[in-house]
């Protein structure tokens, strides 16, 4: 299946550009593709923190995705 990632911050840093479609097996979870993304991009293992929201709503590691869906990678936030 394919997913739709939309990335933010160091995110989009890590990735080279803001939007990159994957490739995932069926019903993959959002945890296998943070390994998927660690593997591909091993700067995302120093990231303390990330948070994925599918279809615009935020999600557990545990939830299984769908093909076309789009996922957006909100890294840890910093600031003053």
């Amino acid at each position: 299946m394919v997913v739709h990632l939309v990335a933010f911050g160091i995110a989009k840093d890590i990735i080279g550009k803001r939007q990159r479609s994957v490739q995932l097996d069926n019903g993959a979870t959002i945890a296998d593709l943070k390994s998927h993304l660690v593997n591909k991009f091993p700067d995302f293992e120093r990231l303390a923190s990330l948070s994925f929201a599918v279809n615009e709503t935020y999600q557990l590691e545990t939830f299984q995705l769908s093909d076309e869906c789009e996922i957006v990678i909100i890294p840890p936030v910093s600031g003053g």
